[in-house]
């Protein structure tokens, strides 16, 4: 079986809005152009979410009720024709100087070895320079959004960083530099 291409993509403030330590479902709120983005993408790439959650760590949120909001949102999307292959979520602080957090790759390695993944064909897609810099790290496609977070650390990100002002964007860059259409 050949390998897949994949996208790896942060939760809050790419997929959805970042309004702080989402702990309930009622708290989520998807941009309304997600799914578009998604759509175009579906047919060439396997998704997966990689979202670091430190209000865990912090003891501000729970792995249940971030596990319960993942749930939600992989079925949100599904329903939608949205497959999320997995949802990789980092429970840990900054300062635990753990193996999981982005920019660290580990979630992309484990994805690689369940899953085939080419690399040198996936994108990583979020707006905290962490992503950028987790893509970088495993040796594929960052793209920064400046959606939730994004404007505030833009002057973070290294000139030659794909910029694009969501997620849909992103996903037609993405299908315009593989001549996917």
């Amino acid at each position: 079986m050949p390998k897949r291409a994949a996208i790896f993509i942060d939760r809050d403030g790419t997929l959805i809005d970042d309004v702080g330590y989402i702990k309930k479902i009622s708290e989520v709120r998807f941009y309304p152009f997600t799914i578009e983005a998604l759509s175009l993408l579906q047919p060439h790439f396997c998704f997966f979410i990689i979202t670091n959650q430190s209000g865990i760590g912090k003891g501000l949120t729970t792995e249940d009720e971030v596990s319960v909001v993942n749930q939600y949102i992989v079925e949100t999307l599904k329903k939608e024709g949205i497959n999320i292959e997995e949802v990789y979520s980092c429970p840990h602080k900054s300062e635990d100087d753990c193996a999981c957090k982005k920019p660290k790759t580990q979630f992309i390695e484990k994805a690689n070895e369940q899953h085939d993944i080419d690399l040198n064909k996936s994108f990583i897609i979020g707006d905290h320079p962490s992503d950028v810099q987790c893509g970088i790290n495993a040796g594929i496609f960052p793209i920064y959004l400046l959606t939730g977070h994004g404007t505030m650390h833009q002057h973070e990100i290294d000139a030659e960083t794909v910029v694009c002002p969501n997620i849909l964007e992103a996903s037609k860059y993405i299908i315009t530099k593989h001549n996917l259409v």
